[in-house]
């Protein structure tokens, strides 16, 4: 028996409204913009909800990150295609070795996350 379920993630920002229309193109689902600091996205298929807010001053972890940095680690099934999506759309490639499944990227607002196949 579980204590509680995952509800959202909140991703610090400085800027909701433009990373939750980021992750909406990459993942689809609904997109609300409830105010200038925070937007929720409701992600097509299972999984929780991503909250965007806006943190004061924010700025993004370097990459490699710190320790207790936490990141996104999204499926493509295929990845080529997924890569050229997600430049298109603002993301930052930070890694890719041949011999790994996935590919680290940087979202416009600077979080690390990773797509793989």
């Amino acid at each position: 028996m579980s204590i509680a379920t995952v509800h959202m993630v909140t991703v610090d920002c400085s800027d909701p409204a433009a990373l939750g229309r980021f992750y909406q193109a990459v993942l689809g689902g609904e997109l609300k913009v409830e105010d200038d600091d925070w937007a929720v996205l409701r992600p097509a298929g299972a999984g929780p909800a991503l909250g965007f807010q806006t943190v004061p001053g924010y700025v993004p972890a370097p990459w490699p990150g710190t320790p207790a940095q936490t990141h996104l680690d999204l499926h493509a099934d295929d990845p080529e295609a997924a890569e050229k999506a997600v430049l298109a759309l603002g993301a930052t490639l930070l890694e890719a070795r041949p011999e790994n499944r996935w590919r680290v990227y940087a979202d416009p607002a600077g979080h690390p996350f990773c797509l793989g196949f």
